[in-house]
């Protein structure tokens, strides 16, 4: 294994070890926790399977941790996959068929099933049953199968992108919103704790403050500053050593990185602050649209750092001015 995949399946194995067990252990998302909850309960008193759930919002809010508490407060196993790696009809049969009752089937970037696809779900949603057709042309049959009760479970960020057919056939729709300072700076303290860390409340105020309203950033944003404070012989997190680890790591302090400054200094430099064509922001940016889209650009309108137009994307005056600000004097201040 290379060292780089090493380094991969390390951030994989920590992020999954500070992911919530339980609805109880989750913070934020109050007003979807508070209608899973009571979905999961009258699914649990009738003994049957949860009605399917559409989760959707931007990347790292957690989308995959709620699927996976789903299935523990059902009791049940849980079966991931992803849109993407279901290429046609038969392998979606394929899953269906081996799913057993009441079984989580979680598919992630869900908006990217083939139609093909999606035509397999749609029976298997509705009526618990899939058709098949055999044999050849002049004499190819339908055959219906049922299949277990089962609970789909799709994520999305970009829940426009569904066909109006398959967003129709979930019970349940709830969308994720990024995350307040103080949610965040509590995940940071959770964290710190399992991975025993001493931190200064202070010093997860600012990490929080830092990550882009999303837990996954904050959690990847605590282990980065950590192994800073850690090379430099401590163990405790205090406030000027978070604030210096991530200057290092070109984080400023309301969480642009080294891509996001990148990104609006060639819009003012090159196009005056736009409008520009999101093709060609990502060409700027060596990223394809669908990273800028999913990534870069919602946390940007979030904070009011770009504007989009029917022209194309805007950097605004408060861009100018952040951009302008001495991000070394910023953290000094800290």
């Amino acid at each position: 294994m290379s060292d780089e995949s090493r380094t991969d399946a390390a951030e994989l194995s920590a992020e999954a070890t500070l992911r919530p067990a339980s609805l109880g252990e989750y913070i934020g998302q109050v007003e979807a926790k508070r209608s899973l909850t009571t979905l999961l309960q009258a699914a649990r008193e009738r003994g049957e399977a949860a009605d399917h759930l559409l989760l959707h919002g931007p990347p790292g809010l957690g989308k995959t941790t709620l699927a996976a508490i789903v299935a523990k407060e059902l009791g049940v196993e849980i079966r991931f996959t992803s849109g993407p790696a279901i290429e046609h009809g038969g392998q979606m049969a394929a899953i269906l068929t081996d799913l057993t009752p009441r079984q989580v089937l979680f598919i992630d970037e869900i908006h990217r099933l083939g139609r093909a696809v999606e035509e397999v779900l749609y029976p298997a949603m509705e009526d618990r049953s899939i058709d098949i057709v055999i044999g050849n042309r002049g004499s190819a049959q339908s055959l219906r199968l049922d299949i277990a009760p089962f609970t789909l479970i799709g994520a999305t960020t970009r829940v426009g992108m569904l066909s109006s057919p398959l967003r129709d056939r979930f019970g349940a729709v709830q969308r994720l919103d990024f995350y307040d300072d103080a949610d965040l700076a509590a995940i940071v303290r959770r964290s710190a704790g399992i991975l025993g860390i001493e931190i200064a409340g202070d010093a997860a105020a600012l990490i929080a403050a830092c990550s882009r309203g999303t837990p996954r950033v904050a959690n990847r944003l605590l282990r980065r500053v950590r192994d800073e404070v850690q090379v430099a012989g401590s163990s405790n997190i205090t406030v000027e050593a978070a604030a210096q680890a991530l200057q290092g790591l070109q984080i400023d302090e309301v969480g642009l990185d080294a891509t996001d400054r990148k990104l609006l200094t060639v819009m003012i430099e090159k196009f005056n602050g736009g409008p520009v064509g999101v093709a060609a922001m990502a060409a700027l940016l060596g990223e394809s649209t669908d990273a800028l889209e999913d990534v870069f650009e919602p946390y940007l309108l979030r904070i009011g750092f770009i504007d989009r137009t029917p022209q194309g994307r805007v950097v605004t005056e408060a861009a100018r001015a952040h951009l302008g600000k001495d991000s070394a004097s910023l953290w000094g201040k800290r």
